[in-house]
């Protein structure tokens, strides 16, 4: 696997607990899968050992990998606040909201339901729950009467900040594991994930936030 993404996952990750079934032959892929299973190059024979160490995480068992790896370091992401959330009976659609709203104060509930893509009925029992519990709080727009704009109460930036807080502090961890050059490719990585029609527009949303 490449160096980035191995440094960064294995820092952000705990133990792993395999399951016995994890094992079968069945669903875990293997090196000697076909070849049209795998990304395959046309390398010139002179350079075809130095292009094949430097191609090396683009074969098809490194990129289970990297696909398995983002599955537990996302299990483990989330998992302190979790726990949180449980407390008020909220789940992970809650954190979502409560996250950005926090981070786009004023945001409308449909710049809400573009950046979530779910249906507005979805949202709509999450964020009628949040400002009924009095962590959101929604305005009328100034200039368009039909607009609804979303807020943080100060009990809603409390729960941000429980909730933000681990998270930080375990990309922050792993982000001193890795290093530098690490983290910015792993940056890159993660650009590299979001579709390409809207990664414009996430990274300048996330700048700007």
């Amino acid at each position: 696997m490449s160096i980035v993404l191995t440094k960064i996952m294995s820092a952000s990750l705990t133990q792993l607990v395999y399951h016995q079934g994890m094992s079968d032959a069945s669903t875990n892929p293997r090196a000697d899968a076909k070849s049209d299973s795998s990304v395959e190059f046309n390398l010139d024979s002179d350079n075809t050992a130095s292009s094949d160490t430097a191609l090396s995480f683009l074969n098809d068992e490194e990129l289970i990998q990297g696909i398995e790896m983002l599955f537990y370091a996302y299990r483990d992401f989330t998992s302190d606040p979790d726990e949180i959330l449980k407390i008020h009976g909220f789940g992970r659609a809650h954190h979502r909201v409560v996250h950005f709203v926090g981070r786009n104060p004023g945001m409308t509930v449909a710049e809400l339901l573009a950046i979530l893509k779910v249906t507005k009925q979805s949202l709509s029992r999450v964020l009628s729950q949040l400002i009924s519990e009095q962590f959101v709080r929604q305005e009328t727009g100034d200039r368009d009467r039909r607009q609804r704009l979303l807020y943080l109460t100060e009990k809603g930036e409390t729960l941000f900040s429980e909730l933000s807080g681990p998270q930080k502090a375990r990309v922050a961890k792993a982000y001193r594991e890795a290093g530098a050059e690490a983290v910015a490719g792993y940056r890159k990585v993660l650009t590299g994930l979001l579709n390409a029609a809207e990664r414009a527009a996430v990274l300048k949303a996330v700048e700007r936030s």
